[in-house]
């Protein structure tokens, strides 16, 4: 079968590897036929990092974990990437009961049992029966496990039942196709908190998490969020915001300030910058009792964070991998109800025999698309 493998920066291509069988009764065969780029897939694909990084992890300029994610030469290629996908079930295991082939499914970017102390506490990312290391995952390479890229033909999905969750009828996979992670990873720095502070305001801080700032913005607008203000150097996605009902404000590409930000106080911010800097200056944009949540990558070692200011402003920072599967469900319902049009976010659709050169674009929200097998049971 084909797969979709980073050979090395600016270069991906397809590659055979062996058909996955099921292996264990618990499995499923799924076949991706939706898949978004993650925001985070864009800084290998687009940048000679790997070498660099590995200088950077011998000098001790990034932090270790980083190598327990990626390798300790991250990204090196080839590997299998991509881990946002809409499938259908093509073959299940004996032990499977929950689903049938041909229903249509979101596969959550990492590996989960659903039944170990981590999976019930709702750390789905940190499953402790699935990963060996810091992260079982779709997409990052061997050092996160021997799942592969799910921009391929098969996918073998293990403990099924519990990790693969189905689309309500009605909703539109090309809608949904950052669910298995940007997507998700957004509605749990916005509704969670929106819930606790009913009509609250949000900042969004936009720039290295492209896609995850705007869902997180259209997601607080349709929550009932008193104020929305999306905050990028990019005039494609502060068009993009507005269009969800955030109120857009540019700014300089470089080092953001507090002054550069709109003159007020906000229940919470999303950071999405992926820099110290943007951190400072979230953490210090919030009212008393606020919540930030970056979203971002922080290589660096030793991130200064205003701890002071938090402490006298009585601020939560709150950072963590997205644990998607928990918040699948009600995420899907919300879709399926409002209509949510998550698709505003895509900036480049694509046919999926072409994603060698449609993952190379420089663009918000790259999804590939196919036509579906259609399956029935």
């Amino acid at each position: 079968m084909r797969e979709l493998q980073l050979v090395r920066a600016h270069h991906l291509a397809w590659r055979e590897r062996p058909d996955p069988v099921l292996s264990e009764p618990g499995d499923a065969i799924v076949r991706p036929f939706v898949a978004g780029r993650c925001d985070g897939d864009t800084m290998p694909i687009h940048r000679h990092v790997s070498r660099a990084m590995q200088v950077g992890l011998r000098a001790g300029l990034i932090d270790p974990v980083v190598a327990s994610i990626c390798g300790d030469v991250p990204f090196r290629g080839p590997f299998g990437i991509g881990h946002e996908c809409i499938a259908e079930v093509v073959e299940v295991g004996a032990d499977v009961t929950g689903l049938v082939p041909g229903d249509v499914v979101v596969v959550p970017w990492a590996v989960s049992c659903g039944e170990c102390p981590e999976c019930e506490r709702g750390l789905t990312a940190k499953c402790s029966t699935t990963r060996t290391s810091t992260l079982a995952a779709f997409g990052f390479g061997p050092a996160s496990g021997p799942w592969g890229g799910m921009v391929a033909d098969l996918l073998r999905i293990p403990h099924a039942d519990h990790m693969l969750v189905r689309v309500p009828a009605g909703v539109d996979p090309l809608r949904i196709a950052a669910a298995s992670d940007n997507l998700t990873d957004a509605w749990r720095c916005v509704v969670g908190p929106l819930a606790e502070r009913p009509g609250g305001s949000v900042l969004v801080l936009g720039g290295a998490a492209q896609s995850i700032g705007l869902y997180a913005a259209g997601l607080a607008v349709a929550h009932g969020a008193e104020v929305v203000d999306y905050v990028d150097h990019r005039p494609e996605r502060l068009a993009i915001a507005e269009k969800l009902g955030a109120r857009a404000y540019p700014v300089a590409k470089g080092k953001l300030r507090r002054a550069d930000l709109p003159s007020r106080n906000y229940d919470i911010a999303v950071e999405g910058t992926s820099t110290a800097a943007g951190v400072d200056t979230a953490l210090r944009a919030l009212r008393p009792g606020g919540i930030c949540t970056p979203v971002g990558y922080y290589l660096a070692p030793g991130t200064k964070v205003p701890l002071m200011h938090m402490y006298a402003n009585d601020a939560t920072l709150k950072i963590g991998v997205s644990h998607v599967r928990p918040h699948l469900p009600d995420l899907l319902d919300f879709i399926a109800d409002t209509e949510f049009p998550a698709e505003t976010v895509t900036t480049l659709l694509a046919d999926w025999d072409d994603a060698p050169e449609a993952y190379r674009a420089h663009t918000t929200k790259l999804v590939l698309h196919r036509a579906p097998l259609g399956v029935t049971a």
